[in-house]
């Protein structure tokens, strides 16, 4: 178990999830390049994330919060499956798939983007890398873009190639992991800015470092491309990272809540149009481009939307993370559902993500959840709940 140092003022636990049947390990789903370090470090559970095991937890969840937030953890991700985009018609190809206009990513660079259908829906929202002029990587959210993208091209009439490459992705996360990164990297991470990238090595394997994380926190994405080296790269991490107080952790649910960091098919899916989750400024419709579902999208920006994504409250004690939405009433009546909830420790209180109908997600609004404990009394609030304008993450 983990032993992260806890303020004497929280004494609740957080509720376990309900117990639920175990999932069997077989060919189909893959195990990462870090698998057998995972296990040697005492993963307890996993769960399959694009068809890939991925580690869930350690120990104790609420000492992997405080080492995320205070010290640095490392946490393996490979279900990030990367598609690449690559040829002589790369850039309009991949242009064309998300409503972000793409012209000013410089190779060296990453971009948080969405990508929709034609009717404006989500169907991902991975980090994209430009590694050249005409090459791309979407680092996905859990669903198959590589399928999507592969059927897109097909009749597009563009000169690309799309395949998903050999790499394997590490999160290092925490305020402390810059200067893991420079142990491993050497003094010339320090200038990296927030959501660049640079290519390098490590251990003698290729790698891609990005500032950029799902933590909230100041944080590194490390894309080893020689999936081999697994183990070795993951050994290699953790003995930098020791006199920092390293320690391997699974996605904090409560950061990343804490953040505003959306879930993909949690707070979004394909049914869900960026302008209803506050992410219309990932949409360009101003200029002469034209990518898929942007007609759908003009619609939207003329007509308004009906619901939307706010940040939600909840009194009582500790809840659970919810395994599945919660209804919400408002004035009486049905008004949405929670998508996202979790007890912040660092906030002492219940917080989360509702979709709400425009007349029930002003500030302030008075709401009913119905949650497995019953009715609980909550209210819209602000989002992000910690550091609005990433400083954290930028630092």
């Amino acid at each position: 178990m983990l032993t992260g140092a806890l303020p004497p003022t929280i004494t609740l636990r957080i509720p376990p999830v309900s117990r639920s049947a175990k999932i069997s390990l077989s060919p189909r789903i893959r195990k990462s390049p870090f698998f057998e370090a995972t296990e040697r470090a005492g993963a307890l559970a996993y769960t399959v994330y694009n068809k890939t095991y991925m580690p869930i937890g350690y120990g104790d969840p609420e000492a992997e919060f405080w080492k995320i937030v205070r010290d640095v953890t490392l946490w393996d991700v490979a279900g990030q499956r990367v598609v690449e985009i690559a040829g002589p018609d790369a850039f309009t190809f991949t242009d064309r798939m998300t409503p972000r206009d793409l012209s000013k990513c410089q190779v060296g660079q990453c971009k948080y983007v969405l990508i929709t259908n034609p009717d404006g829906g989500i169907l991902n929202d991975p980090v994209l890398l430009r590694l050249a002029e005409d090459r791309f990587w979407l680092s996905r959210a859990d669903g198959d873009i590589l399928s999507w993208a592969q059927g897109l091209a097909v009749n597009s009439g563009l000169d690309v190639d799309i395949r998903e490459p050999q790499t394997a992705t590490l999160q290092l996360q925490g305020p402390k992991s810059a200067a893991v990164a420079e142990a491993l990297f050497g003094p010339e991470v320090a200038a990296m800015r927030y959501y660049d990238f640079i290519e390098t090595s490590l251990c003698g394997a290729p790698v891609l470092l990005a500032r950029t994380g799902w933590s909230a926190e100041r944080g590194y994405e490390i894309y080893l491309r020689d999936t081999t080296r697994g183990v070795e790269v993951w050994d290699a991490v953790m003995a930098a990272g020791a006199p920092h107080g390293i320690v391997p952790a699974a996605p904090s649910r409560i950061r990343r809540i804490e953040g505003a960091i959306l879930d993909f098919s949690v707070d979004m899916d394909e049914g869900t149009n960026p302008f209803e989750i506050g992410l219309e400024r990932l949409v360009d419709l101003d200029g002469g481009r034209d990518f898929i579902g942007k007609a759908a999208l003009q619609q939207v920006a003329r007509d308004g939307i009906t619901r939307r994504l706010v940040g939600v409250e909840l009194d009582g004690t500790p809840v659970a993370y919810n395994e599945q939405p919660w209804p919400v009433r408002a004035d009486g009546q049905m008004a949405g559902q929670v998508t996202s909830c979790v007890y912040s420790l660092r906030l002492e209180r219940n917080i989360g993500y509702a979709m709400l109908r425009l007349d029930a997600a002003d500030l302030g609004h008075e709401l009913q959840v119905e949650t497995p404990d019953g009715a609980r009394p909550a209210k819209v609030v602000e989002m992000p709940f910690v550091d609005p304008r990433k400083a954290l993450a930028r630092a």
